[in-house]
């Protein structure tokens, strides 16, 4: 439900899933730099951070019924994809948690996107 208005619940599934992603990704991120093999996870911790903000962009463009809402959502389903592509690589728990919530993420953005 919106906070002060009713008309971004047609998003709010969306809204929500891109808030918990972001902060799956920023949890993901801080548990990865303090992994042994920080170096083989150049490449994750750098989409880990792309995702967050993406799906923290997306959250506000949805939020404020924004003319591209559609088109950040369908960039965000892309770019969640490829995060979870790169978490999957590393087997400990957080990587594949935040693999999870990257791909539900990415599920809830595409129906919105085709809205």
């Amino acid at each position: 439900m919106g906070i002060v208005t009713n008309c971004t619940d047609k998003h709010q599934a969306c809204i929500d899933e891109c808030n918990r992603c972001a902060q799956a990704c920023y949890e993901c991120f801080e548990a990865c730099l303090n992994e042994p093999d920080v170096n083989a996870r150049k490449n994750c911790i750098s989409m880990l951070v792309e995702c967050a903000q993406m799906c923290q962009m997306s959250a506000s463009m949805m939020s404020m019924s924004g003319q591209f809402a559609k088109d950040h959502c369908n960039l965000c389903a892309t770019i969640c994809d490829k995060c979870a592509q790169e978490c999957e690589m590393f087997k400990d728990e957080h990587c594949q948690k935040c693999a999870q919530e990257c791909r539900k993420c990415a599920d809830e953005c595409r129906k919105m996107a085709n809205m």
